[in-house]
């Protein structure tokens, strides 16, 4: 049987299978996935036994059960300053993937054109080449001097065209940790009000873990844009509990009642104890815990001490961190080393060959200094992957133990003479 079209290249081996594996074999500190490696918070997992234990374990509503699109309502309505109708403008999906996947599921026609950022998270571009939508990526480029990651907004609106369709937003972004400003929202508000064919959906999955100064500002809070946003979260990140996988989206119900018509023949509905449990916790998050105003800010100071920690170990490896504002992705300068050539001849998992600087560094690192970061060309089209020539991604999502283990091995790459 011949796969469809829609699915060409997705056989191809990805960086996830090469680095993995590598990290495994050379008891490497995996610093590569972006998943939590400690627990999920006892109230949380408790909540689930819960409502396991008193049954709700049958189908629920397709769009969402009851207890949890109220819930989402409750929180995020004075976050958007107006009421949100739980029954009409949230729904719920198989996490935030999933959403995204229905969202150009029903959103998008065979040529139909989608703006994203670049580096963007890889599933972007296959949720969009499934549905059969036109990528157009527009660079975020790397201010070396200030460490900031910027949008040209002119060349942003110059791609667009009557074909465009969506602009697929990301804040906290995924693998900058760039956090877009007020203003820098107040000028896509600015692009969409000009362009009235145009949505935009907003990923938002970071949206608890920002740092510092810096300000989580939702595009769907800025005057006009409810009813051209669609903004989307999940619990996996925020609550360490990545495996639940649900996720939801809030916007006006015109702009989420094509992912609630989707999803009823995708999905159909989502784990019923599952939702049941995170409406639950979405409540006990608000109180007090472990000495902070409530869970949010708890999560908040652990990542930020974790991120304080691995830039602080990356300099002692003479590697430049550019610090994130937020979410758990350290993206760093690695042109202080130097790559034998071996690592960028041998061919990558694709086939290609050579492979990009980026790519053979983080062999180099795994396989001779037992620390595996993620390679951004990966995160970038095929014509734009030299960007990511001087870059590494490092997470700081993991146990103090594995930090302080990595800190270590940077501390010996430091003082290795080359």
């Amino acid at each position: 049987m011949r796969t469809a079209e829609r699915l060409k290249g997705f056989d191809a081996p990805t960086v996830w299978s090469e680095f993995t594996p590598l990290a495994n074999q050379h008891k490497a500190v995996n610093l590569g996935q972006g998943f939590p490696d400690w627990e999920t918070p006892a109230f949380a997992k408790r909540a689930l036994i819960d409502t396991i234990n008193e049954n709700f374990n049958q189908y629920c509503r397709s769009a969402g059960d009851v207890a949890l699109v109220e819930a989402l309502a409750k929180h995020y309505g004075p976050l958007v300053g107006r009421t949100i109708d739980p029954l009409n403008e949230v729904t719920i999906g198989v996490g935030a993937t999933e959403v995204i996947f229905a969202a150009m599921q029903s959103m998008l026609n065979d040529g139909d054109e989608v703006i994203v950022l670049e580096p963007s998270f890889d599933i972007y571009l296959a949720g969009i080449q499934m549905a059969g939508g036109i990528i157009k990526p527009i660079p975020l480029d790397l201010n070396r001097e200030t460490g900031r990651w910027e949008l040209d907004f002119e060349k942003y609106e110059s791609a667009i065209t009557p074909k465009t369709k969506l602009l697929l937003l990301n804040t906290p972004h995924n693998p900058t940790g760039k956090v877009f400003t007020r203003a820098e929202l107040e000028k896509i508000a600015e692009i969409l009000h000009r362009h009235p064919h145009i949505t935009a959906v907003s990923d938002e999955v970071y949206e608890k873990l920002v740092y510092d100064d810096h300000e989580h500002v939702r595009l769907a809070s800025l005057p006009g844009m409810w009813d051209r946003v669609l903004t989307v979260s999940s619990c996996g990140k925020t609550f360490s509990a990545t495996g639940w996988k649900i996720g939801w989206t809030y916007g006006a119900a015109h702009v989420v009642k094509p992912i609630m018509l989707a999803n009823q023949w995708i999905q159909y509905c989502v784990s019923s104890p599952t939702q049941r449990a995170i409406a639950r916790i979405i409540g006990e998050a608000d109180l007090p815990y472990e000495g902070f105003p409530n869970y949010y800010e708890y999560v908040r100071n652990q990542y930020l001490r974790k991120r304080n920690h691995l830039a602080d170990s990356l300099r002692s490896g003479n590697i430049t961190p550019y610090v994130p504002e937020g979410g758990f992705f350290i993206m760093a300068d690695i042109s202080q080393h130097s790559v034998p050539s071996k690592y960028i001849e041998q061919p990558g998992p694709a086939g290609e060959c050579p492979v990009t600087r980026d790519w053979g560094f983080a062999r180099w690192l795994t396989i001779e200094h037992g620390i595996t970061p993620i390679p951004p060309s990966a995160f970038y089209s095929a014509e734009t992957k030299d960007k990511a020539a001087n870059l590494a991604r490092f997470a700081f999502c993991k146990t103090d133990e594995l930090l302080a283990e990595a800190k270590v091995r940077f501390t010996k790459l430091g003082q290795r003479k080359e």
